[in-house]
């Protein structure tokens, strides 16, 4: 180990600034990492959040006296931004750093950098082997989604590329950070260059994504050809593609010196390299998008709405108190998991959903460095439910993330409006392990985690009473209802009435046969009196009654789906009215049953 003032004579932090180009990967084996401080390096905002005052770190020469040889650097750490503080000293062989280094002799950033993460993870050794997304969540606290482009099949269907790169356009112009890699092939060797100069188990960071004008463009003229293309830098410096759009390709000829100029193509060996963007998913196997939610609302982009939240896979004997039942698969067990509701309050919202489990590095040591294997299920519940589900029966499964033994599982998806449920799992049941779970909507959400598994008995309870039955209703649709105002169909919407609590569905516009898909469920004092089921019109001016339905909704009663004709006003007796709900029924006296 050697202090950074003896392995020269005017050493820095920065020298000439911070740049992409300042690191090379030593004799280490964690290119990701280097290539994730390569992407880091391409923002300033993000860069400066990793090394705070820089300015006042950095060695000035003028008063060396004030230089106390120590560094301050932040992380992300498991949701807390954490600060790690190291001295100057730095591994070495023979007067040479032997790990992370700039290709400046004087510039110590990356060094120090990589000092900090290995001391954040527990040792050097425990960055031998990894993952440039989860390098880059610790850097930002970006939200990383991981796409293979194999599965994914990117290389042969042009329609879902084109999607892929526009998304990753849009990621990259957003300050998003991006890597790439490609697996090696089972049972070969890590780390081997290929006839196209590209190396298997390897990372890479990209570094620009750009659709490029070829040939000269008029002013004023945007009918140009314009080619897909991505920029690439490889960690150790050098060995690039050797392929179409090479450095010293003859395709570059096509491009004007201007757009040269813009693209800032160098025909060095110095690792960075362009490609088109078909050739790149024809040769990388992996993706790892870290994305930077904006959740600003002073901004001219999206803003969304953030949810955090600290959570446990628990052992407990006691089924109820168990919190580590594995996935979906694990029929008896899975819902003795973790339990968090959301409401989705738009008609349609889009939901970015990521789950991320403690960092494990530490463990390498006792052998239990490796990361477990998580994954999450959305189900769509009932819209008044606020405790935890203990059957599943008319809930809608609507979503399955990927289960994969990475530290960050990352999920996309659209949802209708009403209350969800998420549960977090491991995939094997009786693992134990802390996560972060954190939720982006458009507007807020109310994620909170469901703990109760039933009312709670205080001392009104011995007043007012308690719970005595549980019901759960799920209204599909219904049909046949009287037209309204002399259209040809009506507004219709269904009012769940049950003891003191009403739950009214979504208006379904101009039909006389409506889906609802409605579901609640109430937890009743007194059993004797029915549920009332009403459909009415929705109106400006009043809204019109069409009929209902009474439901005594005890244990006994069918639990299949039922067709149930609309009557009037009063008793199961009243007058029969044009249209008819279907509804399934469950109800029992045990209260953590459903």
């Amino acid at each position: 180990m050697e202090k950074k003032q003896d392995l020269c004579q005017d050493p820095y932090l920065f020298v000439n600034g911070i740049s992409s180009h300042d690191l090379h990967q030593g004799s280490l084996g964690n290119c990701w990492f280097v290539a994730a401080c390569s992407c880091l390096a391409l923002r300033k905002k993000l860069w400066q959040q990793v090394i705070p005052d820089f300015q006042e770190q950095e060695w000035d020469p003028k008063t060396p006296e004030k230089y106390a040889g120590i560094f301050r650097f932040r992380f992300w750490c498991f949701g807390i931004w954490t600060e790690v503080v190291i001295d100057d000293l730095l591994p070495t062989i023979d007067g040479t750093l032997i790990y992370c280094h700039s290709n400046v002799e004087n510039e110590f950033w990356s060094a120090l950098l990589e000092k900090a993460y290995a001391k954040l993870a527990g040792s050097y050794e425990a960055l031998d082997g990894g993952s440039a997304a989860d390098a880059i969540v610790d850097f930002t606290g970006a939200v990383a989604e991981s796409i293979d482009l194999v599965q994914g099949k990117y290389s042969e269907t042009i329609s879902e590329q084109m999607k892929l790169f526009e998304d990753l356009l849009k990621v990259h112009k957003r300050g998003g950070l991006i890597s790439c890699f490609i697996a090696s092939s089972s049972g070969r060797a890590n780390e081997v260059e290929a006839k196209t100069g590209l190396v298997t188990g390897h990372a890479y960071s990209v570094t620009a994504i750009r659709k490029v004008h070829l040939g000269e463009r008029l002013t004023f003229s945007f009918k140009a050809e314009k080619l897909f293309m991505v920029r690439l830098r490889n960690p150790w410096g050098n060995r690039e593609w050797n392929g179409a759009w090479s450095d010293n390709s003859e395709e570059w000829k096509k491009v004007s010196n201007a757009e040269r100029k813009s693209l800032g193509l160098t025909v060095e060996n110095d690792g960075e390299f362009w490609m088109t963007f078909e050739d790149w998913c024809k040769n990388f196997t992996d993706v790892d998008v870290c994305r930077i939610v904006n959740t600003s609302y002073f901004s001219i982009h999206k803003t969304w709405e953030t949810k955090m939240m600290h959570g446990a896979w628990t052992e407990n004997s006691e089924p109820l108190l168990n919190r580590c039942g594995g996935c979906f698969d694990n029929i008896e067990t899975f819902l003795q998991n973790p339990q968090y509701i959301f409401d989705v309050k738009k008609t349609e919202d889009k939901v970015l959903i990521s789950l991320q489990q403690e960092d494990r590095r530490r463990s390498k040591k006792v052998g239990k460095g490796d990361n477990i294997t998580i994954g999450f299920e959305i189900f769509k519940v009932e819209d008044n439910r606020s405790y935890r589900l203990h059957k599943l029966t008319v809930q809608e499964r609507v979503a399955t993330s990927p289960y994969i033994n990475t530290r960050n599982v990352f999920l996309k998806k659209i949802l209708k409006q009403g209350r969800y449920i998420l549960i977090p799992t491991t995939y094997l049941p009786g693992i134990t392990a802390k996560f972060i779970l954190r939720l982006f909507t458009d507007v807020p959400s109310k994620l909170r985690e469901l703990t109760a598994d039933k009312p709670e008995m205080t001392c009104w309870s011995l007043l007012c009473g308690y719970p005595r039955r549980i019901t759960q209703i799920k209204i599909h649709s219904a049909e046949g209802l009287q037209e309204q105002d002399g259209s040809s169909g009506a507004d219709p919407y269904v009012l769940i009435k049950c003891e003191n609590q009403k739950v009214r569905s979504s208006v379904q516009h101009n039909t006389t046969s409506a889906i609802f898909n409605t579901q609640v469920i109430f937890y009743r004092k007194n059993i004797d009196s029915p549920v009332i089921v009403q459909v009415w019109n929705s109106n400006i001016l009043c809204d019109q009654f069409l009929g209902q339905a009474l439901l005594a909704a005890s244990p006994s009663d069918p639990r299949e789906q039922q067709t149930l004709q609309l009557r009037g006003r009063g008793s199961q007796e009243a007058e029969e009215v044009p249209g008819h709900i279907t509804v399934k029924v469950f109800s029992t006296d045990d209260l953590v049953e459903l």
